[in-house]
């Protein structure tokens, strides 16, 4: 069977950790959640990131600790979080390492990357916030020989003096984790839809994984070679895992799990129990203020009730909201393989995301 193996052993011969790592998808868009899960469960960190539009993959790595710098430019479960919640935390609270370039220009790195290209000139983020400063001090760069000594360095376009240009680091992956479609024994894929950075990083990585919602034979991948997006000897290992991007959509057979999204949108709010008793707190203290400050304002002092019965709860233990920490421990740690997870999901409730050939996701079907 070529490089078909486990997911198992694909993560443990393939992810190393404080690699220089990327996963393909878009945000909710056929993100690699079942190889993600392995990883949060098989325990590699130290991860160097570079995330195109990112979404609850590396939301959940990041609160888990596995990431020793993010760099990226957009992070959300878009339509759900605006900005995904433990990425935004770990900002604020200074405790992620992190660097921000425009999504087209990381785009681009990425594309870079999978030419061998020793850096990339650019017209794009010259005279913006992005080049006025850096998330990832000279200092901190120096310490890191996994990040370049520079966020990017103005350079004269030689073919035309005088004119300056944003010169940028490309990256140097060693490892790609991507969902598609169909994949063929030796590693050759096809991706439906948009391919988003998933080619680039396939090419420019040293390891790739990839995982399919198909396993199909290198005769059915050569009936119509113009639907190959990945060519096999970028491909390293594939494993069959169907509904791999759950709860995120694949293009043509399922759609987004709203309901994990949603669930997974209020419990990441709160990484654990003391957090949330700290956060309900704040908030009861601020609302008891706005009321205190207008107090012929009755909603101020409905919020201002409802605020303090909700610290009250969580602090004598009757009713401690969801956390992230609660979120991971039932869908990623309680389950030692995908096919259990699917399993604990339930086939209704993954049949009800399907693509029904027509007529479009049965979940928008009523």
């Amino acid at each position: 069977m070529g490089k078909v193996c486990t997911l198992s052993e694909a993560v443990s011969n393939y992810v190393k950790s404080g690699d220089t790592i990327c996963f393909g998808g878009f945000t909710t868009n056929r993100k690699p959640y079942a190889a993600v899960y392995e990883i949060l469960r098989q325990g590699q960190k130290d991860f160097t990131v570079w995330a195109g539009p990112a979404g609850g993959d590396w939301d959940m790595m990041i609160g888990e600790g596995r990431v020793k710098a993010y760099i990226n430019c957009y992070t959300a479960n878009s339509g759900y979080t605006n900005v995904s919640r433990r990425f935004r935390a770990a900002i604020e609270a200074g405790q992620l390492t992190y660097e921000d370039y425009s999504q087209d220009v990381l785009m681009l790195q990425l594309h870079a990357a999978s030419l061998g290209l020793p850096f990339l000139p650019v017209r794009l983020m010259g005279g913006s916030g992005l080049t006025e400063y850096w998330g990832i001090s000279k200092e901190q760069r120096a310490a890191m020989d996994s990040v370049d000594n520079d966020k990017f360095v103005m350079v004269d376009n030689p073919f035309n003096p005088g004119e300056k240009v944003v010169a940028v680091p490309v990256p140097r992956l060693d490892c790609a984790v991507i969902h598609v479609q169909k994949a063929s024994p030796d590693g050759t894929c096809i991706i439906e839809g948009d391919e988003f950075h998933d080619v680039d990083i396939a090419v420019a990585a040293k390891r790739t994984i990839v995982t399919c919602e198909e396993l199909v034979s290198d005769e059915y991948i050569r009936r119509d070679p113009t639907l190959t997006r990945i060519f096999g000897q970028c491909v390293d290992a594939v494993v069959h895992a169907p509904h791999g991007a759950w709860p995120a959509q694949c293009y043509g057979y399922y759609d987004v799990d709203g309901t994990a999204m949603k669930e997974y949108d209020r419990a990441s709010k709160y990484q654990d129990a003391e957090d949330a008793k700290g956060q309900l707190a704040k908030a009861a203290e601020k609302a008891a203020k706005a009321a205190a400050k207008n107090p012929e304002d009755a909603k101020a002092a409905e919020t201002a009730a409802k605020a303090a019965a909700a610290s009250k709860a969580a602090e004598d233990g009757s009713a401690v909201p969801e956390t992230f920490r609660d979120y991971m421990d039932k869908w990623v740690y309680s389950v030692k393989t995908h096919d259990e997870l699917l399993d604990k999901v339930g086939a209704s409730r993954l049949i009800a995301t399907k693509n029904v050939p027509g007529l479009g996701y049965a979940g928008k079907i009523q």
